[in-house]
Protein backbone atom coordinates (compact mmCIF):
# COMPACT_ATOMS: atom_id res chain seq x y z
CA UNK A 1 0.00 0.00 0.00
CA UNK A 2 0.91 3.13 -1.16
CA UNK A 3 1.80 5.56 2.00
CA UNK A 4 0.61 8.98 2.21
CA UNK A 5 3.30 11.56 2.38
CA UNK A 6 3.30 13.63 5.90
CA UNK A 7 4.36 17.06 5.72
CA UNK A 8 6.66 18.66 7.55
CA UNK A 9 4.95 21.63 8.93
CA UNK A 10 0.85 20.74 8.73
CA UNK A 11 -1.14 23.87 8.27
CA UNK A 12 -3.35 24.16 11.33
CA UNK A 13 -3.73 21.20 13.79
CA UNK A 14 -6.65 21.42 16.55
CA UNK A 15 -5.52 23.13 19.89
CA UNK A 16 -7.00 20.67 22.20
CA UNK A 17 -6.07 21.15 25.81
CA UNK A 18 -3.96 18.39 27.76
CA UNK A 19 -7.57 17.94 30.13
CA UNK A 20 -9.59 17.42 27.54
CA UNK A 21 -10.26 13.61 27.60
CA UNK A 22 -11.07 14.27 31.26
CA UNK A 23 -13.38 16.41 30.37
CA UNK A 24 -15.69 14.20 27.60
CA UNK A 25 -15.21 11.63 29.85
CA UNK A 26 -17.10 13.60 32.84
CA UNK A 27 -19.80 14.50 30.51
CA UNK A 28 -19.82 11.20 28.62
CA UNK A 29 -20.13 9.41 32.18
CA UNK A 30 -23.12 12.06 33.36
CA UNK A 31 -25.27 10.35 30.52
CA UNK A 32 -26.32 13.49 29.03
CA UNK A 33 -24.49 14.25 25.51
CA UNK A 34 -26.25 16.99 23.97
CA UNK A 35 -27.05 20.23 24.65
CA UNK A 36 -27.52 21.25 28.28
CA UNK A 37 -25.78 22.77 31.43
CA UNK A 38 -22.10 22.62 29.55
CA UNK A 39 -23.88 24.34 26.40
CA UNK A 40 -25.01 26.74 29.17
CA UNK A 41 -21.58 27.33 31.10
CA UNK A 42 -20.12 27.85 27.47
CA UNK A 43 -22.27 30.30 26.30
CA UNK A 44 -21.53 32.44 30.05
CA UNK A 45 -17.85 32.29 29.43
CA UNK A 46 -18.45 33.35 26.27
CA UNK A 47 -20.44 36.49 27.17
CA UNK A 48 -17.52 36.99 29.64
CA UNK A 49 -14.64 36.91 27.12
CA UNK A 50 -16.79 38.88 24.92
CA UNK A 51 -18.83 41.61 26.52
CA UNK A 52 -21.75 40.61 24.81
CA UNK A 53 -24.87 41.19 26.65
CA UNK A 54 -26.18 36.96 25.33
CA UNK A 55 -24.23 34.23 23.13
CA UNK A 56 -25.84 31.41 22.32
CA UNK A 57 -23.61 28.64 20.80
CA UNK A 58 -25.02 26.94 17.97
CA UNK A 59 -23.43 23.93 15.27
CA UNK A 60 -21.64 26.32 13.29
CA UNK A 61 -21.09 29.90 12.55
CA UNK A 62 -23.34 29.45 9.00
CA UNK A 63 -26.26 28.69 11.08
CA UNK A 64 -25.68 31.53 13.49
CA UNK A 65 -25.74 34.05 10.42
CA UNK A 66 -28.69 32.71 8.77
CA UNK A 67 -30.66 32.40 12.27
CA UNK A 68 -29.85 35.97 12.69
CA UNK A 69 -31.06 36.67 9.28
CA UNK A 70 -33.90 35.04 9.41
CA UNK A 71 -34.63 36.49 13.16
CA UNK A 72 -34.31 40.10 11.39
CA UNK A 73 -36.96 39.18 8.32
CA UNK A 74 -34.60 39.09 5.59
CA UNK A 75 -35.94 37.81 2.69
CA UNK A 76 -37.12 37.30 -1.15
CA UNK A 77 -36.78 41.16 -2.55
CA UNK A 78 -34.05 42.46 0.11
CA UNK A 79 -30.33 43.11 -0.43
CA UNK A 80 -27.43 42.45 2.58
CA UNK A 81 -24.06 43.73 1.06
CA UNK A 82 -20.99 41.64 2.09
CA UNK A 83 -17.33 41.78 0.82
CA UNK A 84 -16.28 39.69 -2.32
CA UNK A 85 -13.32 38.40 -0.21
CA UNK A 86 -14.38 36.13 1.97
CA UNK A 87 -15.62 32.19 2.70
CA UNK A 88 -18.80 31.22 0.67
CA UNK A 89 -20.77 30.82 3.96
CA UNK A 90 -21.07 34.71 4.19
CA UNK A 91 -22.85 34.38 0.87
CA UNK A 92 -24.56 31.33 1.16
CA UNK A 93 -26.30 32.31 4.33
CA UNK A 94 -27.98 35.42 2.37
CA UNK A 95 -29.19 33.21 -0.96
CA UNK A 96 -30.42 30.32 1.61
CA UNK A 97 -32.68 33.27 2.94
CA UNK A 98 -33.84 34.28 -0.66
CA UNK A 99 -32.23 37.92 -0.82
CA UNK A 100 -29.59 38.86 -2.95
CA UNK A 101 -26.01 39.59 -1.85
CA UNK A 102 -24.54 42.49 -2.91
CA UNK A 103 -20.73 42.09 -2.96
CA UNK A 104 -18.21 44.53 -2.08
CA UNK A 105 -14.05 45.63 -3.03
CA UNK A 106 -12.11 45.21 0.13
CA UNK A 107 -8.89 47.29 1.15
CA UNK A 108 -5.32 46.33 0.27
CA UNK A 109 -4.04 46.66 3.23
CA UNK A 110 -5.74 44.50 5.28
CA UNK A 111 -8.22 42.61 3.23
CA UNK A 112 -11.35 43.76 5.28
CA UNK A 113 -14.36 44.92 3.42
CA UNK A 114 -14.48 48.48 2.22
CA UNK A 115 -16.47 51.38 3.88
CA UNK A 116 -16.60 53.25 0.73
CA UNK A 117 -17.96 50.65 -1.08
CA UNK A 118 -20.45 50.14 1.80
CA UNK A 119 -21.86 53.35 1.59
CA UNK A 120 -22.10 53.34 -2.18
CA UNK A 121 -23.97 50.23 -2.75
CA UNK A 122 -26.44 51.17 0.12
CA UNK A 123 -30.27 51.10 -1.46
CA UNK A 124 -33.16 51.08 -0.26
CA UNK A 125 -33.64 47.27 -0.52
CA UNK A 126 -30.49 47.07 1.89
CA UNK A 127 -31.06 45.33 5.03
CA UNK A 128 -28.22 44.25 6.66
CA UNK A 129 -24.33 44.23 5.96
CA UNK A 130 -22.10 41.33 7.06
CA UNK A 131 -18.92 42.68 7.38
CA UNK A 132 -15.56 39.89 7.63
CA UNK A 133 -12.83 39.97 10.31
CA UNK A 134 -10.71 38.32 7.54
CA UNK A 135 -7.95 36.29 9.29
CA UNK A 136 -8.51 37.63 12.56
CA UNK A 137 -8.41 41.54 11.45
CA UNK A 138 -11.58 43.84 12.97
CA UNK A 139 -13.27 45.76 9.78
CA UNK A 140 -13.79 49.73 10.54
CA UNK A 141 -16.63 49.62 12.50
CA UNK A 142 -16.88 52.74 13.74
CA UNK A 143 -16.64 54.37 10.20
CA UNK A 144 -19.41 51.73 9.18
CA UNK A 145 -21.55 52.51 11.91
CA UNK A 146 -21.75 55.75 11.30
CA UNK A 147 -22.62 55.19 7.41
CA UNK A 148 -25.41 53.03 8.32
CA UNK A 149 -26.35 55.71 10.56
CA UNK A 150 -26.13 58.79 7.83
CA UNK A 151 -28.28 55.89 5.46
CA UNK A 152 -31.12 55.62 7.92
CA UNK A 153 -33.28 58.21 5.93
CA UNK A 154 -33.33 55.61 3.08
CA UNK A 155 -33.92 52.59 4.71
CA UNK A 156 -37.03 50.95 3.76
CA UNK A 157 -38.08 48.55 6.94
CA UNK A 158 -40.07 45.26 6.46
CA UNK A 159 -41.53 44.66 10.14
CA UNK A 160 -41.45 46.17 13.62
CA UNK A 161 -37.82 44.71 14.98
CA UNK A 162 -36.34 46.66 11.62
CA UNK A 163 -38.76 49.72 12.17
CA UNK A 164 -37.83 49.50 15.66
CA UNK A 165 -33.02 49.64 14.73
CA UNK A 166 -34.63 52.20 12.12
CA UNK A 167 -31.35 51.23 10.08
CA UNK A 168 -29.49 48.62 7.99
CA UNK A 169 -28.28 45.79 10.52
CA UNK A 170 -24.89 45.20 11.23
CA UNK A 171 -23.92 41.50 11.47
CA UNK A 172 -19.96 40.49 11.97
CA UNK A 173 -18.52 37.20 10.44
CA UNK A 174 -16.74 36.90 12.83
CA UNK A 175 -15.54 33.35 12.42
CA UNK A 176 -11.98 34.42 12.67
CA UNK A 177 -11.86 36.58 15.09
CA UNK A 178 -12.33 35.56 18.87
CA UNK A 179 -10.11 37.61 20.63
CA UNK A 180 -9.73 40.40 18.10
CA UNK A 181 -10.01 44.35 20.07
CA UNK A 182 -11.12 47.23 17.86
CA UNK A 183 -10.33 50.38 20.07
CA UNK A 184 -8.92 48.37 22.86
CA UNK A 185 -12.53 46.52 23.28
CA UNK A 186 -14.00 43.01 22.14
CA UNK A 187 -15.07 43.78 18.15
CA UNK A 188 -18.92 43.24 19.68
CA UNK A 189 -19.34 46.09 21.27
CA UNK A 190 -19.26 47.53 17.50
CA UNK A 191 -21.28 45.60 15.95
CA UNK A 192 -25.41 44.94 16.64
CA UNK A 193 -24.54 40.83 16.04
CA UNK A 194 -21.04 39.42 15.72
CA UNK A 195 -21.27 35.20 15.06
CA UNK A 196 -18.15 33.40 15.87
CA UNK A 197 -16.98 30.04 14.96
CA UNK A 198 -15.33 27.00 16.59
CA UNK A 199 -14.44 24.64 13.41
CA UNK A 200 -11.04 22.73 13.73
CA UNK A 201 -8.88 24.99 12.72
CA UNK A 202 -10.11 27.67 14.69
CA UNK A 203 -8.24 29.38 17.55
CA UNK A 204 -10.87 28.09 19.42
CA UNK A 205 -12.55 24.85 18.58
CA UNK A 206 -15.59 22.79 19.38
CA UNK A 207 -14.37 20.56 16.98
CA UNK A 208 -17.67 22.10 14.69
CA UNK A 209 -19.63 25.03 15.94
CA UNK A 210 -20.21 28.59 16.81
CA UNK A 211 -21.50 31.52 18.82
CA UNK A 212 -24.31 34.18 18.05
CA UNK A 213 -23.49 37.20 20.28
CA UNK A 214 -25.76 40.01 20.77
CA UNK A 215 -25.25 43.33 21.33
CA UNK A 216 -28.30 45.05 19.37
CA UNK A 217 -29.32 48.42 21.28
CA UNK A 218 -31.24 48.86 24.61
CA UNK A 219 -34.56 48.91 22.85
CA UNK A 220 -34.06 45.08 21.92
CA UNK A 221 -34.35 42.60 24.38
CA UNK A 222 -31.05 40.35 24.62
CA UNK A 223 -33.23 37.82 26.28
CA UNK A 224 -35.85 38.09 24.17
CA UNK A 225 -33.60 37.54 21.11
CA UNK A 226 -31.91 34.57 22.83
CA UNK A 227 -34.51 32.77 23.72
CA UNK A 228 -36.19 33.38 20.42
CA UNK A 229 -32.82 32.16 18.33
CA UNK A 230 -32.87 28.90 21.41
CA UNK A 231 -36.19 27.91 20.16
CA UNK A 232 -35.45 28.55 16.30
CA UNK A 233 -32.35 25.92 16.67
CA UNK A 234 -34.79 23.34 18.11
CA UNK A 235 -37.05 23.46 15.44
CA UNK A 236 -39.36 26.13 16.98
CA UNK A 237 -40.21 23.87 19.82
CA UNK A 238 -41.37 25.67 23.53
CA UNK A 239 -38.77 23.38 25.36
CA UNK A 240 -35.81 21.48 24.80
CA UNK A 241 -34.72 18.00 25.49
CA UNK A 242 -33.34 18.83 28.76
CA UNK A 243 -35.83 20.54 30.01
CA UNK A 244 -38.81 17.60 28.62
CA UNK A 245 -37.04 15.36 30.70
CA UNK A 246 -37.67 16.47 34.27
CA UNK A 247 -40.35 15.06 36.32
CA UNK A 248 -43.67 15.67 34.22
CA UNK A 249 -42.73 18.16 32.14
CA UNK A 250 -42.44 16.37 28.74
CA UNK A 251 -45.68 18.52 27.46
CA UNK A 252 -44.51 21.27 24.62
CA UNK A 253 -45.25 23.45 21.87
CA UNK A 254 -44.15 24.35 18.34
CA UNK A 255 -44.44 28.02 17.60
CA UNK A 256 -42.28 28.46 14.56
CA UNK A 257 -41.22 25.71 12.19
CA UNK A 258 -37.88 26.05 12.88
CA UNK A 259 -34.32 24.61 12.34
CA UNK A 260 -31.96 21.65 13.84
CA UNK A 261 -28.71 23.73 14.94
CA UNK A 262 -28.03 23.32 18.12
CA UNK A 263 -24.50 23.15 19.96
CA UNK A 264 -24.45 19.25 22.20
CA UNK A 265 -22.30 19.52 25.49
CA UNK A 266 -19.93 16.97 23.96
CA UNK A 267 -18.73 19.53 21.97
CA UNK A 268 -19.28 22.58 24.29
CA UNK A 269 -16.95 20.94 26.66
CA UNK A 270 -13.93 20.87 24.23
CA UNK A 271 -14.31 24.65 23.96
CA UNK A 272 -14.49 25.13 27.68
CA UNK A 273 -11.59 23.12 28.35
CA UNK A 274 -10.04 25.46 25.55
CA UNK A 275 -11.23 28.87 26.34
CA UNK A 276 -9.44 29.27 29.68
CA UNK A 277 -6.16 28.70 28.37
CA UNK A 278 -7.41 31.12 25.25
CA UNK A 279 -5.34 34.25 26.20
CA UNK A 280 -1.93 31.85 26.22
CA UNK A 281 -2.91 30.66 22.76
CA UNK A 282 -3.32 34.12 21.54
CA UNK A 283 0.00 35.30 23.01
CA UNK A 284 1.58 32.33 21.22
CA UNK A 285 0.08 32.54 17.71
CA UNK A 286 1.15 36.38 17.67
CA UNK A 287 4.47 35.28 18.46
CA UNK A 288 4.64 33.13 15.97
CA UNK A 289 3.55 36.53 13.93
CA UNK A 290 5.85 38.51 14.80
CA UNK A 291 8.78 35.93 13.73
CA UNK A 292 7.02 35.81 10.48
CA UNK A 293 7.04 39.53 10.13
CA UNK A 294 10.51 40.31 11.42
CA UNK A 295 11.54 38.08 9.17
CA UNK A 296 9.68 38.46 6.26
CA UNK A 297 10.26 42.40 6.17
CA UNK A 298 13.81 41.39 5.26
CA UNK A 299 13.39 39.53 2.34
CA UNK A 300 12.85 41.03 -1.32
CA UNK A 301 9.22 39.51 -3.07
CA UNK A 302 7.03 39.65 0.33
CA UNK A 303 4.49 41.74 1.68
CA UNK A 304 4.04 40.97 5.66
CA UNK A 305 0.61 41.34 6.34
CA UNK A 306 -0.79 44.25 8.42
CA UNK A 307 -2.44 42.70 12.12
CA UNK A 308 -1.98 45.53 14.49
CA UNK A 309 -2.51 48.91 14.31
CA UNK A 310 -3.58 52.52 16.79
CA UNK A 311 -7.20 51.10 16.51
CA UNK A 312 -6.83 47.68 16.00
CA UNK A 313 -5.78 44.16 16.86
CA UNK A 314 -6.27 40.95 15.50
CA UNK A 315 -6.88 37.46 17.15
CA UNK A 316 -3.52 36.16 15.20
CA UNK A 317 -5.77 33.76 13.33
CA UNK A 318 -4.56 33.63 9.52
CA UNK A 319 -1.39 35.20 8.59
CA UNK A 320 -1.96 36.30 5.07
CA UNK A 321 1.42 37.14 3.22
CA UNK A 322 1.70 38.92 -0.32
CA UNK A 323 4.07 38.51 -2.91
CA UNK A 324 5.06 41.98 -4.46
CA UNK A 325 4.54 39.74 -7.61
CA UNK A 326 0.86 39.62 -7.95
CA UNK A 327 0.51 37.08 -11.27
CA UNK A 328 -1.62 34.00 -10.30
CA UNK A 329 0.71 31.61 -12.02
CA UNK A 330 3.91 32.88 -9.83
CA UNK A 331 1.81 31.94 -7.01
CA UNK A 332 0.67 28.31 -7.66
CA UNK A 333 4.14 27.45 -8.95
CA UNK A 334 5.56 28.73 -5.38
CA UNK A 335 2.72 26.63 -3.38
CA UNK A 336 3.60 23.82 -5.54
CA UNK A 337 7.51 24.07 -4.97
CA UNK A 338 6.51 25.00 -0.94
CA UNK A 339 4.55 21.97 -0.63
CA UNK A 340 6.83 19.79 -2.05
CA UNK A 341 9.62 20.89 0.37
CA UNK A 342 6.94 19.24 3.51
CA UNK A 343 5.34 22.94 4.05
CA UNK A 344 1.34 22.74 4.17
CA UNK A 345 0.03 26.24 2.63
CA UNK A 346 -2.99 27.62 1.79
CA UNK A 347 -4.88 30.62 0.27
CA UNK A 348 -7.83 32.36 2.24
CA UNK A 349 -9.86 32.91 -0.05
CA UNK A 350 -11.12 32.22 -3.46
CA UNK A 351 -12.96 35.47 -4.13
CA UNK A 352 -17.05 35.03 -4.42
CA UNK A 353 -17.55 36.16 -8.20
CA UNK A 354 -14.92 33.04 -9.04
CA UNK A 355 -16.93 30.20 -7.57
CA UNK A 356 -19.66 28.48 -10.19
CA UNK A 357 -22.21 29.26 -8.67
CA UNK A 358 -21.74 32.93 -8.26
CA UNK A 359 -19.75 33.28 -11.55
CA UNK A 360 -23.25 31.65 -13.42
CA UNK A 361 -25.30 34.38 -10.94
CA UNK A 362 -23.60 36.80 -12.86
CA UNK A 363 -21.15 38.20 -10.48
CA UNK A 364 -17.69 39.06 -12.02
CA UNK A 365 -14.09 39.72 -10.64
CA UNK A 366 -13.29 42.62 -13.02
CA UNK A 367 -16.03 44.54 -10.18
CA UNK A 368 -13.41 43.67 -7.69
CA UNK A 369 -10.37 44.83 -8.79
CA UNK A 370 -8.75 44.95 -5.40
CA UNK A 371 -10.16 41.39 -4.28
CA UNK A 372 -8.48 39.99 -7.55
CA UNK A 373 -5.41 41.51 -7.10
CA UNK A 374 -4.96 40.13 -2.90
CA UNK A 375 -6.04 37.16 -4.19
CA UNK A 376 -3.75 36.22 -6.79
CA UNK A 377 -0.79 37.31 -4.79
CA UNK A 378 -1.77 35.78 -1.59
CA UNK A 379 -0.13 32.71 0.69
CA UNK A 380 -1.72 31.43 3.99
CA UNK A 381 1.38 30.64 6.01
CA UNK A 382 0.75 27.90 9.02
CA UNK A 383 0.11 28.65 12.64
CA UNK A 384 -0.49 26.73 15.14
CA UNK A 385 -0.10 26.61 19.08
CA UNK A 386 2.84 24.74 20.09
CA UNK A 387 4.04 25.21 16.35
CA UNK A 388 8.54 24.88 16.98
CA UNK A 389 11.04 27.09 16.15
CA UNK A 390 12.12 24.55 13.86
CA UNK A 391 8.87 24.36 11.88
CA UNK A 392 8.93 28.10 12.08
CA UNK A 393 12.73 28.34 10.98
CA UNK A 394 11.47 25.73 7.78
CA UNK A 395 8.43 27.31 6.66
CA UNK A 396 10.75 31.02 6.47
CA UNK A 397 13.47 29.14 4.40
CA UNK A 398 11.30 27.18 2.13
CA UNK A 399 9.50 30.37 1.91
CA UNK A 400 12.74 32.23 0.61
CA UNK A 401 13.83 29.86 -1.52
CA UNK A 402 10.53 29.21 -3.51
CA UNK A 403 10.44 32.91 -4.70
CA UNK A 404 10.16 33.20 -8.13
Amino acid sequence: MKQIKKEKVPFSPPYLHEGILESLKGVLDSGWITTGQKTKELEKALEAMTQANRVLCVNSATAGMELMLRWWGVGPGDEVIIPAYTYCATANVVVHCGAVPIMADIKSEDFTISPAEIERLISPRTKAVITVDLGGMPCDYEEILAILENAAPRFSPNNERQERLGRVLLMADAAHSLGSLYKNKATVKYTDVSVFSFHAVKNLTTAEGGAIALNMPHSFSADEIYQFLYMYALHGQSKDAFAKLQLNAWEYDVTEAGYKCNMPDILAVIGLAGIHDYDKVLTERKKIFEDYSSFFEQVHGFIPPIYETENKKSSYHLYLLRLKNSQRSVRDTMIQKISEAGVAVNVHYKPLPMLTFYHQAGYRMTDYPVALHCFESEITLPVFYGMTIPQQDLVMNVLKNSII
